[in-house]
């Protein structure tokens, strides 16, 4: 099946909300497969690639618009560790896209599908949690030449858009506007931010203005963060970058020591409040999985 023609995903934006997916791990775990490695989902890319799409296609059965990639944790460091080769690799980072193509077009929607290269931080590849501190000891340049491969390689397969997402540093993300440059693919920030601030301490002010006047940036906002600091860190992005927004939270356990702590606390009904204020692209990160996004969708389609 076919699924509709997709216009620009930006000017999408400019005219209504589009749902994103749920936390592409947890619907992995769902359905049997153990992610307790480094690579995380990025695992399945060689060993289960067909896992992939069904994880994907569940999202889209659920009313998401947008499917992010199974590349968050995927580089070539990473990879090469596991003995994989870096041509290898590349194809393996690249073939992301090409599996949520895969499960957009069994979708057969009538609606538009598009599809998020994910580009996950430095700290995703270190595996020990550090995307949710930040301030990793490197400088601005040395995260520019991490990114630049694997975003050169997810460039090349087309999405219709990066996710550069779970930010913890203004830092880390001006590298990655620079590492973006001249892809010719548009871009969306997001920030991971606790307390109203990013997780390396910045003011959002200051962590949502290095995108204010780029225009490769379609999008600026948080993810994986607590439900309850959507709706301030939508107002100061809207505010800060005049840009649309992008809203996906986890659930509202914590992670640490290895595992998720606390409970789910992520209410559906909540997401008409981050789309009056500014919000364009909203769903949800780390287990938030197809039936919450279906909740979503609903909500969002209510006036």
């Amino acid at each position: 099946m076919r699924s509709a023609p997709r216009p620009p995903l930006a000017a999408v934006l400019a005219a209504r909300t589009v749902v994103l997916d749920g936390g592409l791990s947890n619907q992995l775990e769902a359905a049997g497969y153990g992610l307790g490695d480094a690579l995380w989902s990025a695992r399945l890319l060689q060993e289960a690639p067909e896992a992939v799409v069904a994880a994907h296609g569940a999202y889209f059965a659920a009313g998401a618009e947008v499917a992010i990639t199974a590349s968050y944790q995927a580089t070539f460091e990473g990879f090469a560790r596991r003995g994989v080769g870096r041509a290898r690799a590349g194809g393996l980072i690249a073939s992301s896209v090409a599996l949520a193509r895969e499960a957009a077009r069994r979708a057969g929607a009538a609606r538009p599908l598009w599809v998020a290269g994910s580009v996950g931080p430095y700290g995703a590849m270190l595996a020990d949690g550090s995307e949710y501190r930040g301030r990793y000891g490197l400088g601005v340049a040395e995260l520019e030449r991490f990114h630049r491969p694997r975003v050169e390689a997810l460039a090349g397969a087309g999405p219709d858009v990066l996710a550069l997402e779970t930010v913890p540093d203004v830092d880390e993300a001006v590298a990655l506007l620079r590492a973006v440059r001249g892809t010719g693919v548009p871009v969306w920030l997001s920030y991971t931010v606790d307390g109203g601030r990013t997780r390396a301490g910045q003011s959002l002010e200051e962590a949502f203005g290095v995108a204010a006047g780029v225009d490769q940036v379609i999008a600026v906002g948080v993810n994986c963060c607590a439900p309850r600091e959507v709706a301030g860190a939508v107002e100061v992005a809207a505010r800060v970058t005049g840009k649309p927004v992008v809203a996906y939270p986890n659930s509202g356990e914590a992670w640490g020591a290895g595992g998720w702590d606390g409970r789910a606390v992520f209410d559906a009904g909540r997401v008409r409040e981050w789309r009056d204020a500014g919000a364009r692209l909203i769903g949800g990160c780390c287990r938030v999985g197809p039936g919450v996004i279906g909740e979503v969708a609903r909500a969002l389609r209510e006036r």
